[in-house]
Order: structure tokens, then C-alpha cells, then sequence
């Protein structure tokens, strides 16, 4: 549909080339980036103008998480009120955001498709060259498809000094236990000058066996595990400032990561309480050895940006951004009757073959913005429209055997939106909409024998959709706001999972009638408060989220394969962040989160059924205290407490009688952490990071229900030394 697409990209791509490259931002200078965000808006935006709830993860933070773990969501769960518990995976399988996947961008370039979920779009970069973190908690107009829950901007550190800097970073981490060890080393220079910057950075991690609580190993994830594992990344941004009073600017970035297993465990199924089959439960480990023929697992992220700026385009602000991104993505050996030659599946394991998904993804995409302040003359009204072309393409393959398991898909769109805000006094009230247009193309082709070789006509569906938004914030006072909002967010349901599960009994067997392809809109109501005083800040916002069509992963109990639900879904939530300062000695944080959902039971029923752990995350708490007694010295205490939680509810069908139970049992806990820092001067940083303090033993939130190999516990304690030195 969008045949100049690929053209236009090259075109940019080509003169960023050919420019004298490598820069920050013009407006870096001048203006303050703890009071401003760009995620949702394409352009700066002030805090206080923003109607809606907005988490900032600064550096300091991330650092923070860091010197305990190189988990690379791990500092969502500890900072971010509606996201869940992190999987401690390379699959950021179960984790939401408000109940919903998240849309995340680096640098604003879409991670993952959406066209084939694969649920590790939470690791694609070294968590390093993070500069902070911006989440939007609901729906974006201008961030495009896949923000049902919020979007998730990763931003990329700019340089801290004028000249040339070098940042050499290591770390080692043990749990004191045989292959426990990890260790990491990164290498950043830095170049500021009067019209370019730059930024080269790169990084090795080596991870070698976690284990928990008890001491056992850690079993490894069937869809990826950080044990065992190692990453290298390589990240290189540079610009130039150029024109007017430097009013324009160039800038390219180039981001390769990967992250794969090193291949010396297998994984080994535990066992879940059963006073007959299983009276003394285990959890899933691991031990020494690999699979004959099997191929490691390896999550691949490349992706190439260049963005062009003009502080005084027709008296506006224009910004034109070009990208590619690619993705690869493979996961452990499984035997199961999905991955057989033959159906019905050998019963017999020395017949039966191990075979290995993967999953390829492509994207190119090209977004123009403007904005212009004091439209018609008229003081504070402000005008952001821009249009965004993508062209995103996926299929999933069982690489070992080489079968096509996902047909080759092709989404592309072009998608126009404009917004109007406009400050009176200390009033700012916000509209717009966002058109998307967009046709998906999938070829024909075979289910695999698991699906009884089934043939499945291709073709081409339209998305259509127009999304309004509008919401207005009241400054009360220099310390009190209120805001309410209103928007809506496009997103297409991991479309793979029903392409793939297609059989012969099948009423369907043709993509022009699989109605699980349906688009999901979903509406997002909002109203909340914030207070910032001279000690301390507080917010918090309820919300409420529907959709006439969700998308949930569940097992179908009879093949236990994965199947997608597309039920309605109401999601209600209530979230609270503060921060205080007692003096410059002390500092303290606290968050809490609470969601509860409802879906159907069947079709007709109303939304009558409690969402389960899968979908919806328990109440949380994160808590924190800093102690800095003196200029070089400080440490933090923090705490995340998840909270029980017992379904227990039957529904019974009144036309017939049926009776449906929905019954579901998870239980809390709290983990304690401890960071410490001490800058020795010419020496550099040290610090000392304790994961898990009190070495607790508990499993997974999402991982304690019944489910596919999913019996996972949690990381028991870690401890690493890190240290930092700049030059």
C-alpha cells in the first residue's frame, strides 16, 4: 500500500550519510529534561501540561537497579506503578503494563511486531547506555499501533561533558554457588562540542547459572532465560548542529545486540503438588548437558535511526524520523506433540525429534512531525500533527526441521494524527485523534502435522480505525494539579497464534473469515492529582480500560498449546508514587499499584469473570530509603512486596444449567535489596549490589498456577561489585 515507502528511507538514510554526522540535541541546553517529556508528544512537553499519569525513571535509578541486576525490566517492576513482576527472563513473557502489553521504543523506534508477539521485546539493548525511562500509562495518539496498556520509551544517554569523556565500567556477581558467577564489562566515550556530539558504547555480560533460595538451580525458561546465557551490544549515536543560530540538526544512531544461551544446561521438569503422583513438590531446574542436535537460543535486535530537526521551520518545529529495525528471535528445544513430523505424536521419547521456534521480524517506518506554538496568533494554543508510514513484516519457522509454522505477514499503514493544546491561565485543555490506516497481507500456506497439514487460503485485511483523545489539567497552585483524560489506542493481537492453529475441523480456512484477526481498540478513562512541594511529591490516578476485543495467551488444556482469547475486557486500576526528601540526608519512595479485571465466561455472559495472574498482576508495593551522610557515600534499602491473592467464584450458565469455576490461588512475598555507592575520586565509583537480601525462596507470581513447564522459582541472593571510573 505504501509502495515509496522503502525509497523515502533510503533517500534519508542516505543523506544522514553524507552529512557531517555526529551530535546531542539543539535544545538540550536549554531546556531542563527532568521537567519535560517527549513519549506521546514527538516534541518536549512540560510535565505540568501533560493530562495523565507519567512515570520518569531517571539515570540515577536505573543505575541503581543496575548495580543489583542486569535484568533489563527489572527496574519497570521496582519504578513503575502498573507494571508487573519481571520474569527474571530473555522473555518478558506475563509482564503488563496496567493488565496490557506495552508498546516499547527505544529511542522511539518500535522493539518486536506485533504481528508475532513473541514476548522478548524487554531486552534489546545493554541496559547501560539507558539515559532514563519514560512511560505514558495508557493510550498514545502519537505513538502508533501496539500501546494498549501505555507506551515505553527507552532514551539513550546523551554526553554528560563538554570534550571528549571515557566511561569504563565493570561488574562481577556471585551467588557463591558452582557456575553462580557473572561478570560484565562496558566501554563508553563520549564528545560534546559546539555544533557535534557523540556517543560509542559497548558491552560484554556473561551470566552463568542462577539458583534459588533452597539453593537449586533455576530452571531454564522454555521461552529464554538470562542463566547461562551472554550478551554483547555495540550502540553509537552522533549529530550535528548546523544553520541559523544552530536551529537544525542531523543525528544517526546505530544499536546490535544480542543476547544468547551458552548451551551447557538442560532444562528438567519439576513436579507440582500431588498427594498421589507428587506428595514432596519441586520447582523446574536444571542440570549439566544439551540436547543432541539442538541449537542455542538467542534473542537479535539491529536497528538503524536518523532524525532531522528544524527549530524554525515556517515559524515551527519540524522533525522527520527514518528507521529499520530487525529481530530475530529463537527459543529452547521443546518435544512436544507440536513440534512431531507426525500426528498422532510418538509415544515413545527416544522416537520422538526436539525441535526449536524462531521467530524473524522486519520494520521500516518514516514519521514527520511539526509543531507550532501561538497558532492564529492565539497566546498558548499549540498545534502537533504528524503523519507515520510503517511497513512491519514477521513469520515463525521450526528451525531445526526448517517448517513454517507462522506464514510470512506484512503489515503497512499510514497514519495521520493532529493535536491542539492550549494554556489558559492554569488551564491547559488537550484534543486530538489519530486516523490509522492500515492493510495486512498474510500468504498462503500449510499448518504443521499437529494441525493436520491443514491449507490456509491467504489474502488482505484492512484496519481502519479513527481515535480520539482529549483531556485537560488544572494547575490549582504551584503545588496542586488535577488532570482527566480520555484516549484510545490501536493494536493488532499477536496475529500468529490463530494463523498457526488452524486444522482440519477448523470452520474456518481462510484469513478473510478468521475473526480472531480483528483489530483491538481499546478506551481509557483517567482523572488523578499531583503534588510537588518543596520536600516531596505525590500522585495518583484511577483509571479504567475497556475493549470489545482483548487479547489473552491461554493454554487450551487439550493440546496445551497456546490459544488467543478475544473476549471484551474491562480493567480497573488505582496507582500511587511519591518521593520525599526528610533532609540531605535522608530520602525516601513509595508506590502502589492495584488492577482488577473482568472478562466473559463464554460469549452472551457479561463480564462476569474475574481476570487471572496471567492478564492481571496482584497489588503491589515498592518502597525505598536512601541514606547519604556524606558527599561520596550513599546507600539505599529497598523493598517490593507482592501481595496474596484468592479467586474463588462459580457462574452458572441460566439457559442450561452449566457451571463454570474460576478458582485461582497465588501467594505474596517480599524481596529486600541493598545498594551502596562510594566515589573514591580519581579512582572512580564503587558499588555494591545485594539482590534478594535475606535469600527468600518463593516462586514466580505468574509461574505458581498449573501451565505448560511453567514452574519456575525466583533468584535467591546475589552479590556484585561494580565499579566506574570516567576519564
Amino acid at each position: 500500500m505504501i509502495k515509496p515507502l522503502s525509497a523515502a528511507i533510503s533517500a534519508v538514510l542516505l543523506a544522514s550519510a553524507m552529512s557531517p554526522a555526529f551530535a546531542q540535541d539543539a535544545g538540550d541546553a536549554a531546556t531542563n529534561l527532568d521537567q519535560v517529556i517527549v513519549t506521546g508528544s514527538r516534541t518536549p512537553v512540560a510535565i505540568e501540561k501533560v493530562p495523565g499519569a507519567v512515570t520518569l525513571v531517571t539515570q540515577e535509578q536505573v543505575q541503581r537497579t543496575l548495580n543489583l541486576t542486569e535484568d533489563a525490566t527489572a527496574v519497570l517492576a521496582r519504578m513503575v506503578p502498573g507494571y508487573s513482576e519481571s520474569s527474571q527472563a530473555m522473555s518478558n513473557s506475563g509482564e503488563t503494563l496496567r493488565g496490557r502489553i506495552a508498546l516499547r521504543l527505544f529511542d522511539g523506534v518500535p522493539q518486536g511486531s506485533p504481528l508475532r508477539e513473541g514476548n522478548r521485546n524487554g531486552t534489546f539493548t545493554d541496559m547501560g547506555v539507558i539515559g532514563r525511562i519514560e512511560v505514558i500509562n495508557g493510550p498514545s495518539a502519537a505513538e502508533g499501533i501496539g500501546g494498549a496498556g501505555g507506551v515505553i520509551n527507552y532514551l539513550s544517554k546523551n554526553p554528560e561533558v563538554d570534550g571528549h569523556q571515557t566511561i569504563i565500567s565493570s561488574r562481577y556477581g556471585t551467588q557463591f554457588k558452582d557456575n553462580s558467577d557473572q561478570s560484565k564489562i562496558g566501554v563508553t566515550h563520549t564528545f560534546r562540542g559546539d555544533a557535534t556530539d557523540f556517543v560509542i558504547s559497548g558491552a560484554y555480560i556473561d551470566r552463568g547459572i542462577a539458583y534459588d533460595g533452597d539453593g537449586r538451580r533455576v530452571g531454564l525458561n522454555t521461552s529464554g532465560s538470562l542463566s547461562d546465557s551472554y550478551s554483547k551490544n555495540l550502540f553509537v549515536k552522533g549529530g550535528y548542529n548546523f544553520g541559523e543560530d544552530q536551529m537544525q540538526r542531523i543525528q544517526a544512531s546505530y544499536s546490535n545486540f544480542h543476547i544468547g544461551g551458552k548451551h551447557n544446561y538442560i532444562p528438567v521438569e519439576g513436579c507440582r503438588f500431588d498427594p498421589v503422583e507428587c506428595p514432596n513438590p519441586t520447582t523446574n531446574t536444571a542440570e549439566k548437558g544439551s540436547i543432541a542436535g539442538s541449537l542455542a537460543e538467542f534473542n537479535d535486535f539491529e536497528q538503524f535511526a536518523v532524525k532531522y530537526t528544524n527549530a524554525d521551520f515556517f515559524g515551527g518545529d519540524l522533525s522527520v524520523d527514518a528507521y529499520w529495525a530487525e529481530q530475530a528471535m529463537r527459543y529452547v528445544p521443546e518435544n512436544g506433540d507440536d513440534r512431531q513430523l507426525t500426528k498422532p505424536a510418538p509415544t515413545d521419547d527416544a522416537d520422538r525429534i526436539w525441535d526449536q521456534s524462531e521467530i524473524n521480524s522486519e520494520k521500516k517506518g518514516l514519521r514527520f512531525g511539526y509543531a507550532y506554538s501561538d497558532l492564529f496568533k492565539v497566546e498558548g494554543l499549540r498545534l502537533r500533527a504528524g503523519l507515520d508510514l510503517v511497513e512491519d513484516t514477521a513469520e515463525q519457522r521450526l528451525a531445526l526441521t526448517n517448517r513454517l509454522w507462522v506464514p510470512p505477514m506484512k503489515y503497512t499503514s499510514m497514519a495521520p494524527y493532529a493535536q491542539l493544546s492550549w494554556d489558559i491561565g492554569p488551564v491547559t485543555l488537550d484534543a486530538g485523534v489519530r486516523r490509522e490506516d492500515g492493510e495486512l497481507e498474510i500468504d498462503s500456506y500449510t499448518t504443521v502435522a499437529f494441525r493436520d497439514h491443514t491449507p490456509v487460503q491467504g489474502g488482505k485485511l484492512d484496519y481502519k480505525a479513527t481515535m480520539p483523545n482529549f483531556g485537560a489539567i488544572w494547575r490549582i497552585n504551584d503545588a496542586w494539579s488535577v488532570f482527566a483524560s480520555y484516549s484510545e489506542g490501536f493494536g493488532i493481537a499477536n496475529v500468529g497464534i490463530p494463523l498457526r492453529n488452524i486444522q482440519a475441523s477448523s470452520p474456518c480456512k481462510a484469513v478473510s473469515c478468521i475473526t480472531d484477526l480483528q483489530p483491538l481498540i481499546t478506551e481509557n478513562k483517567e482523572i488523578g492529582f499531583n503534588w510537588r512541594g518543596a520536600k516531596g511529591q505525590v500522585g495518583a490516578s484511577v483509571y479504567r480500560s475497556t475493549s470489545d476485543f482483548g487479547s489473552t495467551l491461554t493454554v487450551d488444556k487439550a493440546t496445551d498449546d497456546f490459544i488467543l482469547t478475544r473476549s471484551p475486557v474491562e480493567i480497573e486500576g488505582f496507582e500511587l508514587n511519591s518521593a520525599w526528601t526528610f533532609n540531605q540526608h535522608w530520602k525516601a519512595t513509595f508506590l502502589y499499584s492495584r488492577i482488577r479485571g473482568q472478562t466473559q465466561y463464554y460469549p452472551g455472559s457479561g463480564l462476569k469473570k474475574e481476570m487471572g495472574i496471567l492478564d492481571i498482576s496482584p497489588d503491589k508495593v515498592n518502597a525505598s530509603l536512601t541514606w547519604t551522610p556524606t558527599d561520596t557515600l550513599n546507600a539505599t534499602l529497598g523493598v517490593s512486596k507482592t501481595f496474596s491473592r484468592d479467586l474463588r467464584e462459580t457462574f452458572t450458565n441460566p439457559a442450561n444449567g452449566d457451571v463454570y469455576v474460576n478458582e485461582e490461588n497465588t501467594y505474596g512475598y517480599a524481596l529486600w535489596d541493598l545498594s551502596v555507592n562510594y566515589d573514591t575520586g580519581r579512582f572512580g565509583q564503587l558499588s555494591l549490589g545485594i539482590e534478594n537480601l535475606f535469600d527468600k525462596q518463593y516462586v514466580l507470581t505468574w509461574s505458581q498456577l498449573p501451565g505448560w513447564q511453567n514452574y519456575f522459582s525466583g533468584r535467591g541472593r546475589m552479590v556484585s561489585l561494580s565499579h566506574t571510573i570516567k576519564f
